[in-house]
């Protein structure tokens, strides 16, 4: 987990707060949307933020994609008469300072009405505030962290909203973390556990919601150890987790870390599954770890190859061409956009059929509201902020490729 420095980011909401002005470029000419008389339309634009380059471009590129696929289908429909949207992709290197930078780049810009992403819940962060000062709609596909929405006391059951333009259509880790853990003590039968964490938000997060699930059943945690999100030599924690004798080694953190651990650990006489979160659910895992077979994770939602209401995501997203997969967040991605562009679509309506000047604040109440059938499923938003999708599936590395194995919408006992 990191945190900036509070300087950096009251420049950054300073900075991000006198550049926006109304949103929206008026009357721009454009063939392809002819929602107002004259051909004349207004053209807005959704941002994006995810890591494009870097260790987490596989999952980043999916995102950026599937986010470009719900713009082109809303043009090439006209999902929203009279409006174009455009769409303005930003890398953070899965860095919170980058995403800081990109979240106050993107407030600034008249056009922009809403965000998408980012993929690390520590790199939403740093963008809450700016969107926050900006009233700008943050809406990720990934971020798990439950304080994001709920407040560092929702352990205690004390939840309170923390930003009301942030918003998710991926589950928290109270509830993948804990179906996680139930998984592993009932249907792998697991009853020692050996548990890791790369100290960053999500895997600290993801790690301590499992533990606390698997233990709560009558599992043991036999060992903890907390690891780099860069490191790629594990030898000692090798060592360490051989004498505990677990059932099975518990990783909360991404795949180009839990990769190389996994293959380490079987080369080194651990030879139970590795156990980990959608971060190490990617294809991306497989090729990199020669020894994943039998490897375990879970990802928020249902695979979309399973889901009737994703055929034509899928059927759209290869005729696209692009080049790289839709990863574990291209259904939520897709669904997350779609979302703002469902927002806009509510307000333009309302407001009889035009855009209102400096629409931000009235898109960001929208959202709260918004609900209709999404790749993933029904897409809505509780008063967090969260979805109220709870599906989870878990999936285990069999050959080349994840096989789901159990799909189920999470519920506290």
């Amino acid at each position: 987990m990191r945190h900036r420095p509070l300087l950096i980011i009251a420049t950054a909401l300073t900075t991000g707060t006198l550049a926006l002005t109304a949103c929206g470029s008026r009357d721009d000419k454009d063939t392809g949307t002819t929602g107002n008389p004259g051909g004349k339309t207004t053209t807005v634009a959704i941002g994006l933020d995810s890591p494009l380059t870097g260790d987490l471009s596989a999952l980043g590129q999916g995102i950026k994609n599937s986010a470009h696929l719900a713009v082109t289908n809303a043009n090439k429909t006209k999902e929203v008469p009279g409006v174009t949207f455009k769409f303005l992709p930003l890398d953070d290197q899965a860095q919170p300072t980058s995403g800081q930078q990109n979240a106050t780049k993107l407030a600034g810009d008249k056009r922009v009405v809403g965000i998408v992403g980012p993929l690390n819940s520590s790199v939403a962060q740093s963008m809450q505030q700016v969107a926050q000062a900006n009233n700008l709609a943050l809406i990720s596909p990934a971020n798990t962290t439950p304080d994001l929405t709920q407040g560092k006391d929702w352990k205690q059951n004390n939840r309170k909203r923390q930003f009301t333009t942030y918003f998710r259509t991926a589950t928290t880790d109270e509830v993948q973390g804990a179906f996680g853990g139930q998984y592993a003590y009932e249907q792998i039968k697991a009853r020692k556990v050996y548990v890791i964490d790369d100290q960053k938000t999500y895997g600290v997060g993801l790690a301590a919601a499992f533990a606390a699930k698997f233990t709560a059943m009558g599992g043991t945690v036999v060992g903890t150890e907390h690891v780099n999100p860069e490191d790629r030599d594990f030898k000692a924690i090798v060592s360490k987790a051989k004498a505990t004798t677990p059932d099975l080694v518990f990783y909360g953190g991404e795949y180009p870390a839990a990769a190389p651990l996994s293959q380490q650990l079987k080369d080194g006489g651990v030879t139970v599954p590795l156990m980990g979160g959608d971060g190490m659910y990617s294809a991306d895992y497989i090729t990199l770890n020669k020894k994943s077979a039998g490897d375990y994770a879970t990802s928020v939602g249902k695979p979309v190859e399973q889901l009737d209401s994703a055929k034509k995501f899928i059927a759209d997203y290869k005729a696209a061409g692009y080049k790289d997969r839709y990863e574990a967040y291209g259904g939520s991605t897709y669904d997350a956009t779609w979302a703002i562009i469902q927002a806009v679509k509510t307000v333009v309506t309302e407001n009889g059929g035009k855009l209102p000047d400096n629409p931000r604040t009235k898109i960001v109440e929208a959202l709260n509201k918004v609900k209709f059938d999404g790749v993933t499923g029904p897409v809505s938003f509780d008063q967090y902020g969260d979805t109220t999708n709870t599906m989870i599936t878990a999936y285990q590395v069999d050959g080349t490729q994840w096989k789901a194995r159990h799909s189920a919408p999470y519920k506290k006992n």
